[in-house]
């Protein structure tokens, strides 16, 4: 009977030491996917903050001004060629 509860006891202690180095591995493992993650999200921050400034700077109205008049030959109308409309 002492035998068969020494018998279990290790089994218990094996059993045990093994789930905690599983455990211990899986946070390895979770923590190296973690970094990765947080890596992308820095990088994908850092694009974004790019585009926003590349936005900002092709919707400045002296850049828009000079692409129409250069790429679709806009001109500021003439004074005779204004009309006033009153509701």
């Amino acid at each position: 009977m002492q035998t068969v509860l020494m018998l279990a006891l290790l089994a218990a202690t094996i059993a045990s030491a093994i789930s905690v180095v599983w455990a211990r591995h899986e946070g390895r493992v979770l923590f190296v996917q973690l970094t990765a993650l947080q890596n992308e999200r820095d990088a994908i921050n850092i694009d974004y903050g790019r585009l926003e400034l590349e936005q900002a700077t092709f919707a400045e109205p002296r850049r828009i001004d000079e692409e129409a008049r250069q790429q679709l030959g806009m001109v500021d109308p003439s004074p005779q060629n204004i009309r006033l409309l009153r509701r």
